[in-house]
């Protein structure tokens, strides 16, 4: 959740291995922040107290050489020759044809796949380790691996010659100016920040704020149907990034697809915190946030209740506080929630994915220091971590393809989004990690009061309908799914290809491109299970949604306008908290 150290410099995002130098520089110190240096050194320790264990793993590392040095020999040669070693189906790195065709980058490529893939199986298997462990020096180690692979030097990188050769120098001419950009802005550009703007095209859906606070301002859109459902929907987005993820244009945009459904639209937009909200709390995001976006929805719609749907942080704010509203209200029927909808979002925090590696008491309490001492977290702290968790498809394409053979990065809207970053509050982001993923007190019964509540999932009633996504590494869908066995009111689980934006970000198109799993989910299954009696459908699940949604909805209304005398607009949609840097 956070970067090694305090700069805006492109070698903490451009340049990990950088950042791991200086992290073990830390932790000779007796510093080691985000636990990096502790597990490594923790897994060499392992392997030599476990000589027999050791000696079977080096006969494994000679049985791949001499595989890889027959294949070598035989390349040599000019001989046919299968290799040992494929790239992994989702590895781009090595695709182009020269890295077989070639003998000499043939052979390249497979010394570095064989120490690649018997470096991490080791750290995978290393005795002695608890798995967090395993994992965690695995992680580290893959991200070292990952910078000095072939493809990132001119030198070992023979696309890269050849583009230069081609363009007598210009590809690498392009690259510097490339690099040099990237070092004004501070980080590794994946699109232009000129192609977009908000408002602009992006989150063009026409509507209204009609509520604003310290902490956010809640958009209503205005009707595109003659009548909507009574019921209208109150999305609670994250604020880890700004909203119009789900109004990035016309064609993908979740919000206009939902007014095209004939549903009346409210959804959060969250204020760029700054210095002065550094003691700004959870449960200061329950009251002030989700409770707030939910009365001005009832307000406005005159409707007793609505349909809520949170995503990410959103979906856990929500869940916090549909535990929180049901102990309030007492009676499940005079909770103003009437059903609910969680998308990629956990509950319980036990394994939170590749995320933890980041999290343990050393790191935690270094960060809240951190953050304790500039009020916030910094958005791009938080954007390098998680393009850390996935850096050779997030950093090291950016960076070879940018600064190697010179090319812009190409338009592409949602990753605008996810550059478009925000900061975190001291106070709210302190308790979030240390009380859900440090402790998981969320799923522990009673465990948190909040807002004079004891928080209980378990007496969550209303219907929920829960997405998770299949390739998502910020909010694995096996952990997502554990919200099953924590609320016992009727739920439908759905499984979404691709990952944590595009398994959401997902309309229907002809042909289909993607495909999802939907069904009944029991308190006692397990993901297996469900797995197993879930069917796959190509298509997008958001018309699986409407189908589990419209029954819920209420009969059809005239619709509301976007604003109106009791509730005027305010400033007309995006609003202006979206556009605060």
């Amino acid at each position: 959740m956070a970067k090694a150290r305090e700069n805006h410099a492109p070698p903490a995002v451009a340049n990990p291995a950088a950042t791991l130098r200086a992290l073990h520089d830390a932790a000779e110190s007796g510093i080691d922040p985000l636990g990096i240096v502790a597990p490594l050194g923790h897994a060499h320790m392992a392997w030599l107290m476990h000589p027999l264990e050791l000696a079977e793993l080096g006969a494994k590392f000679s049985g791949d050489l001499m595989a890889f040095g027959w294949h070598a020999w035989r390349r040599a040669l000019g001989l046919p020759s299968e290799p040992p070693l494929q790239p992994h189906a989702d590895d781009s790195r090595f695709r182009d044809p020269v890295w077989s065709d070639s003998a000499t980058w043939d052979i390249v490529k497979e010394w570095y796949l064989l120490l690649t893939r018997n470096v991490q199986d080791a750290l995978y298997q290393t005795p002695g380790l608890s798995g967090k462990e395993r994992r965690r020096a695995a992680f580290w180690w893959r991200k070292w691996l990952n910078a000095m692979a072939p493809t990132n030097f001119l030198l070992t990188n023979p696309v890269a010659m050849a583009k230069a050769a081609e363009s007598r120098g210009e590809s690498l001419r392009r690259g510097l100016r490339n690099f040099l950009e990237d070092l004004r802005a501070g980080t590794v550009r994946m699109t232009r920040p000129e192609d977009f703007s908000v408002g602009g095209n992006l989150a063009t859906t026409p509507g209204a704020v009609i509520f604003r606070n310290r902490l956010l301002e809640l958009i209503h859109y205005a009707p595109t149907t003659e009548k909507v459902h009574a019921l209208p929907i109150v999305i609670v987005t994250p604020w880890i990034n700004k909203y119009y993820i789900l109004d990035l244009n016309p064609k993908k945009s979740l919000v206009r697809y939902l007014l095209d459904q004939g549903f009346s639209v409210f959804i959060t937009s969250w204020k760029n915190p700054t210095a002065e909200m550094r003691d700004v709390t959870f449960e200061d995001y329950l009251v002030e946030g989700v409770n707030a976006a939910i009365e001005t929805a009832r307000s406005f719609a005159g409707a007793e209740r609505v349909h809520a749907a949170g995503y990410c942080i959103g979906g856990t704010a929500l869940a916090t506080w549909m535990a929180w509203a049901n102990r309030e209200h007492g009676d499940a029927e005079k909770v103003p929630v009437a059903s609910w909808t969680l998308l990629t979002t956990l509950v319980d925090f036990s394994r939170p994915g590749d995320i933890e590696v980041f999290i343990d008491e050393g790191s935690v309490r270094w960060l809240t220091q951190a953050m304790r001492a500039k009020g916030f977290l910094d958005g791009k702290e938080m954007a390098a971590a998680f393009r850390l968790l996935r850096s050779n498809s997030l950093i090291w394409q950016y960076v070879v393809h940018g600064y190697l053979y010179g090319e812009e990065p190409p338009p592409f809207d949602v990753l605008y989004w996810n550059m478009d970053t925000t900061r975190m509050p001291y106070a709210m982001h302190a308790w979030y990690l240390r009380e859900l993923y440090l402790n998981n007190n969320l799923i522990r019964g009673d465990a948190l009061t909040l807002a004079g509540q004891p928080i209980d999932l378990g007496r969550i009633r209303q219907p929920l309908y829960a997405v998770a996504a299949e390739d998502d590494h910020i909010a694995p869908w096996q952990q997502c799914f554990r919200v099953c066995s924590h609320v016992p009111a009727a739920k439908r689980f759905v499984l979404s290809s691709s990952g944590h934006i595009l398994g959401i970000v997902n309309p229907p198109v002809s042909p289909p491109k993607r495909s999802y799993r939907a069904g009944v989910a029991h308190r006692r299954d397990r993901f297996q299970q469900w797995q197993a009696r879930s069917e796959e459908q190509a298509g997008s699940w958001w018309q699986d949604w409407m189908a589990w949604l419209k029954p819920q909805a209420g009969p059809l209304v005239e619709a509301w306008p976007a604003a109106t005398p009791e509730h005027p607009q305010l400033v007309a949609a995006p609003g202006s908290y979206v556009l605060e840097g």
